[in-house]
């Protein structure tokens, strides 16, 4: 099994993309909700916005804090959850 240090890196740069191409769908459902005026586009951007956010907290977590990788998982997933459920109901919202 691989040395969970040396897979770090990995890990850093893969939180990096998911930060920017999370941040790149809230901006563009953002922009698409300004031009539209849905409020499902707007529930959207909120959504995945704390998906985002749910991952670069996780990573300020587990990289600069003193918190253990437990607490790290702990708050990505929770915000992970609570952005796919404001996804799922932009999806069903009119």
């Amino acid at each position: 099994m691989s040395d969970p240090a040396s897979l770090s890196p990995l890990v850093v740069a893969l939180k990096t993309l998911t930060l920017v191409l999370g941040g790149l769908i809230t901006y563009f459902a953002y922009k698409a909700y300004r031009r539209t005026g849905a409020v499902a586009l707007r529930l959207l951007a909120i959504g995945f916005g704390i998906v985002t956010l749910g991952s670069l907290l996780a990573g300020v977590a587990d990289q600069l804090l003193a918190t253990g990788q437990m607490y790290a998982l702990v708050v990505e997933s929770g915000l992970t959850a609570v952005g796919f459920a404001v996804i799922v109901y932009s999806l069903y919202v009119d």
